[in-house]
């Protein structure tokens, strides 16, 4: 029998620092640094990264609008590549290829995490990456990280690392805005905003493996015409004020109909623009407000018995159920630009910031350029 492979000591990971050149409005410095790899806990494992997803979180890390972290956490939440070392050697886990758990404090509840400490810090010493405390924020963009078995997922088997990568974060909010506050199934209509984006994306993947029937809005024409390529019914362009007008045709043409649910991350006027084209009873989710910090609501909603529902990543038992749902339709979360390395970190929070993307960034870590460009 062959020796164990020799594990390495330290590994390299990106971390936020302070500017060293302050300016209005902030950008904090991602800086790559050398750390020690801790020793494996009861219970613990040492995955090898092969590929790590940006989400808006990392930028705005940089902008320090993100509560809870502090200088020198590494950044990301969304990771996948390989168990290469157990606390326990007999762990089934070991060898095996894992994604990370994107969320922590909420286990299975099916309304609200079961910690008062907001799980979206992903905080706690369950969860280490290279060389962090054990108070310091979890962080994936590294080339080693240790965490607690329970807190991966074996990758399902037609996922490259690349693609599981792009899944966790996006994919659990996803789940839980459309499948668990959504309430969506087949026949509905339902409408999407701001498609493009990864979670808004799996959204309509999601949606659309269910049977619904998905209308989605973006401010780019290609963006819609690719939805419609990955089964959505139709699009409009939110830049114009007359969009609910548009979308009314939309749903005429195709059956005709209210929609049953929207799933929205812009927040504003959101209700009141879909509530003429939304059912007695329906829903508007809300998993984020990224261009208004407000929702409206009026009298005229409250009559119509429409219920608005905020709504946040999902418990470890969300991830799980989203994990069997998206292997049994075999999905494939949507890759915008795969680039090479921790590196290449600059690069991918300018495509983030441009916000041009339609589906996830994502680096590979540990191969060449164009091995990792081919994946996509």
């Amino acid at each position: 029998m062959p020796p164990p492979p020799r594990l390495p000591t330290s590994a390299k990971a990106l971390v936020v620092r302070k500017s060293a050149n302050p300016t209005k409005p902030v950008f904090h410095d991602a800086v790559i640094e050398t750390r020690p790899i801790p020793a494996l806990k009861p219970g613990e494992l040492l995955v090898k990264v092969n590929a790590v997803a940006f989400n808006h979180r990392d930028s705005w890390i940089r902008k320090g609008l993100y509560p809870g972290i502090g200088f020198g956490n590494p950044f990301g939440t969304d990771g996948a590549g390989i168990v290469v070392a157990a606390a326990d050697v007999s762990d089934p886990l070991l060898n095996k290829r894992v994604f990370f758990n994107p969320t922590r404090g909420w286990i299975s509840d099916p309304d609200a995490p079961e910690t008062t400490r907001p799980f979206t810090h992903a905080m706690g010493g369950s969860v280490t990456a290279v060389g962090a405390s054990a108070f310091t924020a979890f962080g994936t963009f590294a080339e080693y990280v240790v965490v607690e078995r329970e807190e991966v997922l074996e990758t399902p088997a037609h996922l490259d690392d690349v693609h599981a990568a792009a899944w966790p974060l996006g994919g659990l909010t996803a789940w839980r805005a459309t499948m668990i506050n959504g309430g969506v199934v087949s026949g509905d209509n339902v409408l999407i905003t701001g498609v493009g984006g990864g979670v808004a994306l799996l959204a309509m993947q999601l949606c659309v493996a269910r049977g619904a029937n998905v209308y989605v809005t973006s401010g780019s024409p290609e963006k819609i015409r690719q939805a419609v390529e990955l089964g959505a019914k139709g699009g409009v362009s939110y830049k114009d004020n007359g969009w609910p007008t548009h979308l009314r045709k939309l749903l005429d043409q195709h059956g005709g109909g209210l929609l049953s649910t929207v799933i929205d991350s812009a927040g504003g006027d959101i209700m009141t623009k879909t509530s003429p084209l939304l059912k007695q009873g329906g829903r508007v989710v809300v998993y984020g407000m990224h261009a208004h910090p407000a929702v409206t609501m009026t009298m005229r909603e409250v009559m119509r018995n429409q219920r608005m529902l905020g709504s946040t990543m999902g418990s470890r038992a969300d991830m799980r159920a989203a994990t069997a749902f998206l292997a049994a339709h075999r999905l494939v979360p949507a890759v915008s630009h795969v680039l090479d390395g921790l590196e290449a970190a600059r690069e991918g929070f300018d495509l983030l910031e441009r916000g041009e993307q339609f589906g996830k960034i994502v680096l590979r870590i540990g191969r060449g350029a164009d091995e990792a460009k081919a994946m996509l």
